[in-house]
């Protein structure tokens, strides 16, 4: 059972496939997950499973995001290039505070 489980997980799944679900794919995957399931709702759970897969079609024939990003405005860099420049000179910035050797002065930590 084990080699079963393992061609299940490693088969690669091509999204192009319809994949059917049967009465045999829905006892498969029963027995996979150790569940216990009744006749009536195998059958049951084939027919639910296949109208959802149905529904699923219908994305198919939405556009592909080739078309569109994730976003439908488009988003474009505003912010500009940073170039270095000076807006104030240091020498003034320094005449107001307490320097040594050019340096700023803070309170001494204790």
């Amino acid at each position: 059972m084990m080699a079963c489980v393992r061609k299940y997980i490693t088969e690669p799944v091509n999204p192009a496939t319809v994949i059917e679900m049967d009465r045999e794919t829905v006892e498969r995957v029963a027995r996979i997950a150790h569940l216990k399931l009744t006749e009536e709702e195998l059958e049951g759970y084939s027919r639910d499973l296949s109208e959802i897969l149905e529904y699923f079609k219908v994305l198919d024939e939405a556009p592909g995001s080739e078309e569109f990003g994730f976003n439908p405005v488009e988003i474009s860099d505003v912010l500009r290039e940073d170039e270095p420049r000076m807006e104030t000179d240091p020498a003034d910035l320094l005449r107001d505070m307490r320097t040594y050797e050019e340096y700023v002065r803070g309170p001494r930590l204790t």
